[in-house]
């Protein structure tokens, strides 16, 4: 790169994450929301992973579950919701709009058209069919104010109606109105999942009607949502902003230069060798954390699935034991900015690890000090909780059994 353009080392990069993402101590949050907005979006998928994912971020762990709970159904503070990548994340309330523009629209109108196409395919009735329906559902679920689909099914039974999609195919299968329906609907921001049938870990979420938000330009949300990141998350190169965002790299430039933002030289990069951005003005030294931390993120933690690029803190050696055949990563163990092993939750609740990288005698015996209090404190606050990832990985498959 150019003469003046800075440069920023690996371990520069792990001392920023460690205070930005709450990892060490001395950065760790007073509650749910100081972590999500820290973070930007909690990955929702496994409904277990936001709470592991801030409980291992919280001060005071033990207030993880009543806290999350109630900034997520009470003060809704938290939405879960649709973002990017069509993937369900959890997202501090005021950034609603901002995904929802600038990265929802598109995908509902993909989603919507499929629909009504497959139904089509199928004999089903017609989009002013499903028109009518979809407006009797929102009636009814404004009603109750939370309710299952098949709570909503009591009400409007032609949720019921079923229908084959990709028929003949290897992949046929039968889905219900209902099914794709709130589906659509949550995509396209006017439904939101709402409190679970069961506990913290339960899947099986009712909805309500979405918050209402301002419609917002999406070039101005993109723009929005991508400064928010990077300074989260910078430096970050076009590849890995590309992918996270879901957006084409056409969107991801220009939401770049909407915001300015300024190119770093680092150890990796794509479509330039090396270059990285970051929000204006975030190009000076970033003092690490005081003191070694250490950390035990869950699968789907939004750090260790932050960036496309991924070897400043994880080893290729270590993915094919931490990672499905999908591309999700499993419960990771970190020291000070990388992730050196994996860990799990056995049936009778106790935690345990194993470090898959070679740290040497006097180190690995400061790892495993510090990593057997991480794993306690997270069995203090799970207490009789038993969590299987959604997405299990062969290493976590090995530990748990």
């Amino acid at each position: 790169m150019g003469d003046g353009v800075r440069y920023i080392g690996v371990a520069e990069r792990r001392a920023r994450l460690a205070v930005r993402h709450r990892l060490a101590q001395e950065a760790r949050a007073q509650g749910p929301v100081d972590v999500a907005e820290s973070l930007v979006a909690l990955h929702g998928t496994d409904p277990a992973t936001v709470y592991l994912a801030v409980g291992a971020r919280l001060a005071e762990a033990a207030k993880t579950v009543v806290e999350t709970e109630r900034a997520l159904y009470e003060d809704r503070a938290l939405v879960r919701m649709h973002g990017m990548r069509h993937t369900v994340f959890v997202f501090p309330a005021e950034l609603t709009a901002v995904v929802h523009a600038s990265t929802g629209l598109a995908v509902a109108a993909r989603e919507r058209a499929s629909l009504i196409k497959q139904m089509a395919t199928a004999g089903a009735p017609d989009a002013a069919w499903l028109a009518d329906v979809e407006e009797s559902t929102l009636a009814a679920l404004a009603r109750r104010g939370q309710a299952t689909a098949a709570e909503l099914a009591a009400d409007e039974p032609r949720l019921r109606v079923r229908f084959v999609y990709a028929a003949g195919k290897s992949y046929e299968g039968t889905h219900t109105v209902s099914t794709r329906l709130l589906r659509v609907l949550g995509v396209e921001g006017r439904v939101v999942r709402g409190r679970p049938l069961g506990s913290w870990t339960s899947s099986q979420f009712r909805w309500a009607v979405a918050p209402e938000h301002p419609e917002l330009d999406v070039a101005g949300a993109q723009a929005e949502l991508l400064r928010r990141w990077l300074t989260a998350c910078g430096p970050a190169t076009e590849a890995d902003l590309k992918w996270w965002t879901g957006w084409r790299v056409t969107e991801v430039r220009r939401a770049l230069a909407a915001i300015g933002a300024q190119a770093v030289s680092l150890d990796e990069g794509t479509g330039g060798e090396g270059t990285g951005y970051v929000v204006a003005g975030d190009v000076e030294p970033v003092a690490g954390p005081a003191e070694p931390w250490a950390a035990l993120l869950p699968g789907l933690d939004p750090t260790a699935m932050g960036w496309r690029q991924r070897d400043w803190y994880l080893a290729p050696e270590l993915r094919p034991a931490l990672f499905d055949g999908s591309g999700n990563v499993g419960p990771t163990v970190w020291w000070n900015g990388r992730v050196v092993g994996g860990w799990a939750q056995r049936g009778d609740g106790e935690i345990v690890w194993r470090l898959l990288e070679d740290l040497g005698g006097a180190r690995r015996r400061a790892v495993e000090a510090a990593v057997a209090v991480e794993a306690e404190r997270v069995r203090g606050w799970v207490g009789a909780a038993r969590v299987t990832p959604r997405f299990r990985t062969p290493l976590e498959r090995e530990l748990s059994g």
